[in-house]
């Protein structure tokens, strides 16, 4: 079944989550009997409480009334499509609507299929259980695309993706958002003394230290480059960028590999520039990389093995 196939993947749960969106309470009981025990069923009964539900928790199907007073489930569908962070949830509309047209408006607006009224429980389970199906297959092949295939991390393409949503995100929450660009102090000559075969085991064990101590789910850890790391630290200030890259300086130390050839320490070690801004429409994210990196040349100006934290200006009173 639908449920086996999630297991394997570490970001989803061990069931795929369903919204079902209706404002008539008896349709969203049916739809969870049919689906209950398969799934984990989230259920909102207007629009805005499923906009707020997708963001929050991020359902693998949305089941979606189209009639509904207020917001109809088309505004509901034109929303989520036109959010980063939503726009990839399949949508299946539930109507009674039986005429081609309205079909054909729901598809332009990005939903994946129709489900008629009265509901017919083998042909909606029939319907969610292919549409899962597809959404797996294309989750594993993006995961697949965004991941980093020495370190098993974040790549730079996925990096770039989240530090956009998450500067638009904390642009418009006025929050602050960090970062930190780490590099690995004398690697060149770690490799050119080790061979680059330990180089790239050494790059693995300092990736999967770095990712045990990025915990958040809205933090994320990525391969920058090279023996570069870079961490997002969203709603964070300065203070616990700092903190966060003090830790991460101390895992990798902690792991006690040999660097015979280092000017710093007898151990491999990092050196790390944080730099926080909250985002507004005067600054781009390409200056909160460009302090951080300045942040990482004054720390490796300083000795390396330490951290250097650059904040920029508060954004202007409106």
């Amino acid at each position: 079944m639908i449920e086996t196939l999630f297991k394997g993947l570490s970001t989803q749960t061990a069931k795929p989550r369903l919204l079902i969106v209706d404002d008539q309470p008896i349709n969203i009981h049916v739809i969870n009997e049919i689906f209950k025990q398969d799934m984990d069923v989230l259920m909102a009964t207007n629009g805005p409480s499923a906009i707020e539900l997708c963001k929050s928790q991020t359902p693998d199907l949305v089941l979606l009334d189209v009639m509904m007073p207020g917001m109809t489930g088309y505004d509901v569908c034109r929303a989520l499509k036109a959010e980063a962070s939503t726009q990839d949830i399949p949508v299946i509309f539930l109507t009674s609507l039986a005429e081609e047209r309205d079909e054909i408006f729901g598809f332009q607006l990005g939903a994946v299929d129709f489900i008629n009224k009265p509901i017919s429980p083998i042909v909606v389970k029939s319907r969610v259980d292919t549409q899962l199906r597809l959404k797996l297959q294309s989750d594993q092949l993006r995961s697949i695309g965004l991941t980093d295939g020495m370190t098993g991390i974040a790549n730079r393409r996925r990096f770039d993706e989240t530090l956009d949503q998450q500067w638009r995100a904390c642009e418009r929450d006025r929050a602050a958002l960090s970062l930190i660009i780490l590099d690995v102090d004398f690697f060149k000559d770690y490799n050119d003394h080790c061979g680059h075969l330990m180089g790239d085991q050494c790059l693995k064990a300092i990736a999967q230290a770095l990712a045990v101590t990025v915990r958040r789910p809205t933090d994320l850890l990525a391969r920058f480059g090279g023996e570069e790391f870079a961490c997002i630290l969203p709603r964070t200030d300065g203070a616990g960028a700092l903190n966060r890259a003090q830790q991460l300086l101390k895992v990798v130390c902690d792991l006690k590999i040999e660097h015979l050839t280092s000017r710093v320490s007898p151990v491999v070690t990092i050196s790390a520039g944080a730099a926080t801004l909250t985002p507004d429409r005067f600054k781009t994210v390409f200056e909160l990389i460009s302090l951080a990196d300045k942040a990482l040349y004054r720390a490796k100006e300083g000795g390396r093995n330490q951290v250097q934290v650059i904040i920029g200006p508060e954004p202007p009173e409106t």
